[in-house]
């Protein structure tokens, strides 16, 4: 694992030579928030699919620049949730209750406008360009915030897995890196943990399937 003074250099120029992909990744993340506040409800399954694709774009870049640690780590992250994705319900997600829905919209912004590490002429940049899609805390702290949005995309494995990364990636700016911003991802994951610890324990959806397949063999 590279040193702090490594890992925030290599933070750094990513966030600001990758800008035109982090513009990219806004009109993404727009272009899904706005769908939502819409009306559009996809189905659990699908709106996994959509949060989990920045995780590889994450791990892409830090291999790229030389961290191969949050390379494999997001790399193992970002699969570990796509086998999730496979398993959540096909049923409409459920936007959550006002406090949990706040959160995740304050989370949500948090990872949008992440001013740490991109060097801006004009604080408007960080409306754009900010590191999200490119960097580990900006984009967990905005995956999170969807998925409390979402109503934990009724998974506790999936919301349990996120908030664990994002804990430790929160700790890790926190204490080690110093990045004092990231108390804000750090809050973050330790409400997603917390609410995913009290919601009730959701079936998958091919556990249903595989249920109702072995009542028909057996009638």
């Amino acid at each position: 694992m590279p040193s702090p003074e490594a890992i925030l250099s290599l933070a750094a120029r990513t966030a600001n030579e990758y800008r035109m992909l982090a513009i990219g990744w806004h009109v993404y993340l727009g272009t899904i928030l706005g769908a939502l506040l819409s009306g559009w409800r996809p189905s659990n399954r699908l709106a996994g699919y959509a949060v989990v694709a920045p995780l590889f774009s994450v791990s892409a870049l830090a291999w790229a620049s030389g961290n191969p640690f949050n390379g494999a780590t997001f790399a193992a992250l970002a699969l570990v949730l796509f086998g999730f994705t496979t398993r959540l319900s096909t049923e409409p997600v459920n936007v959550a209750p006002s406090f949990q829905l706040l959160a995740g919209v304050l989370l949500v912004a948090f990872g949008w406008i992440y001013p740490h590490f991109l060097t801006a002429g004009h604080w408007t940049a960080y409306m754009y360009a900010a590191p999200f899609g490119l960097l580990p805390c900006p984009t967990l702290s905005a995956l999170i915030g969807f998925t409390l949005m979402l109503g934990l995309l009724r998974s506790n494995a999936w919301s349990m897995t996120l908030a664990i990364a994002g804990f430790g990636y929160g700790a890790m700016g926190v204490f080690t890196l110093g990045v004092r911003l990231d108390w804000g991802l750090l809050a973050g994951a330790t409400l997603l943990g917390v609410v995913a610890g009290v919601s009730p324990r959701w079936r998958s959806e091919r556990t249903d399937r595989d249920e109702r397949t072995r009542r028909e063999d057996a009638a």
